[in-house]
């Protein structure tokens, strides 16, 4: 079983045993999704009036992000969710989590969270009439897809844990995945990962940071990518 840590805000982060970090800010898990993912990603789309949006994700994690995102869709726009995730928790992690009880979800909100976790690999469930949900079980640097996306959530650990992960290769690759006008919205601030994102294509905006954290980032890929 993993190490759980309740952060500041009464929600559960989890510390990889792989990589030796958490999945999370210790200064509120539930606080640092809606500002970083929620607040500058999703709903920045829905305000510039986008009603059908694709989201990919890396690093699904703790489902914390999908889990919000799925809370925060409304009939009026469309989500079509799409995630990574190369190392899922266990069921006996996932299990674990006390998401339901500190967002208290519903019943029907709760078993959508446990199935985002349990799903198998590119198998796609609707989760509610207007969000779909699609997980893929692999590395960011194995991954291809014919999909295009509006924005992407990089949650990716830190580039201190997952160096590689951070490069303009990979800014590329993602960059090669988006529609016009996409952003990709990241807790991270590195200035070698900003000067990465700009040689793949995006204007980079520097965005005040969750509670802990001074900075984020939001890139908006150029319109003539």
């Amino acid at each position: 079983m993993s190490t759980f840590i309740v952060s500041q805000d009464g929600s559960h982060t989890v510390v990889s045993d792989r990589f030796g970090v958490s999945y999370h800010s210790k200064y509120g898990a539930i606080q640092e999704t809606q500002t970083v993912f929620i607040d500058a990603g999703l709903k920045y789309k829905e305000e510039n009036g986008l009603k059908r949006i694709s989201i990919l994700e890396m690093g699904f994690g703790t489902g914390l992000n999908a889990l919000m995102t799925y809370l925060q869709s409304n009939q009026s726009t469309e989500i079509v969710y799409h995630t990574i995730e190369a190392y899922p928790l266990s069921k006996e992690d996932y299990t674990q989590l006390n998401y339901p009880e500190v967002l208290k979800l519903t019943t029907e909100e709760k078993n959508a969270f446990l199935k985002m976790h349990s799903s198998y690999s590119e198998s796609q469930s609707m989760l509610r009439d207007h969000f779909s949900f699609t997980k893929y079980i692999t590395k960011l640097e194995d991954f291809s897809t014919g999909h295009k996306f509006d924005i992407i959530y990089y949650d990716a650990f830190a580039p201190s844990a997952q160096e590689e992960l951070w490069t303009q290769e990979m800014m590329l690759k993602l960059a090669n995945m988006c529609n016009e006008d996409a952003v990709l919205v990241t807790y991270c601030a590195k200035g070698s990962f900003k000067r990465a994102l700009r040689a793949s294509g995006f204007e980079v905006e520097g965005l005040d940071g969750p509670i802990g954290k001074r900075e984020m980032t939001r890139a908006h890929l150029r319109q003539n990518q």
